[in-house]
């Protein structure tokens, strides 16, 4: 079995491209903590690489931004390549099948309109509205 779930807020906006065939695909990072802190007292974070494809990629580049908190359900993937300076890279990232916003987006960037781009999204691109949810309940 091969499932992954994983909430966080995303490093930075997402990158929307297309493949030759016209296929939307968008990357992300998502910063997700960990849930202990370390011998400072410090809680750390893993940065996660997502990968989103088709119409969720499309939905995903046009609402969400960085400092956006969102669930992402899907699989990891384990993939190598060769880099440009000859060396085989090995890298391993998040294939969303499942995007959910768990903010508004006025919430993470000033000047957003709040509700804008809410709720779960997925390969049917249904979106659910969650009401307000205080970030200081949140364990992260």
């Amino acid at each position: 079995m091969n499932h992954v779930i994983l909430i966080g807020r995303l490093t930075r906006d997402p990158e929307l491209r297309y493949t030759p065939n016209g296929v939307a695909v968008a990357n992300f990072t998502l910063a997700v903590d960990r849930p202990y802190t370390n011998q400072a007292g410090e809680r750390e974070a893993d940065f996660i690489p997502v990968v989103v494809w088709q119409k969720l990629a499309e939905t995903c580049a046009n609402h969400l931004h960085k400092g956006r908190l969102v669930a992402v359900d899907g699989r990891l993937q384990i993939r190598s390549y060769e880099a440009q300076d000859g060396q085989r890279r090995t890298v391993a990232e998040v294939v969303a099948a499942n995007v959910q916003f768990l903010d508004r987006a006025g919430e993470a960037r000033r000047g957003a309109p709040a509700g804008e781009g809410e709720g779960d999204l997925s390969g049917d691109q249904a979106v659910d509205d969650f009401g307000e949810i205080n970030l200081d309940d949140l364990p992260f």
